[in-house]
């Protein structure tokens, strides 16, 4: 990220280091963040830092997916760089999805994240529920 105001995403600056930064609107890092931290897209990436898998095995591990919404996290995964298609010529033709080197490190620090929110389950609970209960009382 730049911390340099007035910067645009994808300029060069003088000593010829790219600048990039999430917050500028036409950034391509803020379309690839949509893609990666979209529902789908992170639990995609999850699955696949597990191994190479099919189609259907990636759809049944993503519960509540659609196969269509399934499709585009993918496409837009393969066009990013974080994840490989590969057609498969046996019998039956299948395509096999991996996630790319890039991919890879972005799981790394996706799962670090889902550690810290599955372990914080019962916290988070308890402040929806007091939060509901605040709700009641101010009613």
């Amino acid at each position: 990220m730049s911390s340099t105001p007035g910067d645009q995403c994808g300029e060069q600056r003088d000593d010829q280091q790219l600048v990039v930064d999430v917050f500028a609107r036409a950034c391509p890092s803020r379309s690839l963040l949509a893609d990666v931290t979209g529902r789908w897209g992170t639990l995609a990436v999850l699955a696949l830092a597990d191994g190479t898998a099919r189609f259907g095995a990636l759809r049944r591990r993503v519960d509540g997916v659609s196969e269509k919404m399934l499709s585009q996290t993918l496409q837009a995964l393969e066009r990013d760089g974080l994840v490989v298609r590969e057609v498969v010529t046996s019998i039956p033709p299948h395509v096999e999805y991996t996630l790319t080197p890039l991919g890879q490190r972005v799981a790394g620090r996706l799962r670090a994240l889902v550690e810290v929110l599955e372990e914080s389950v019962p916290e988070v609970l308890a402040a929806r529920e007091a939060h509901e209960v605040r709700g009641r009382v101010g009613a």
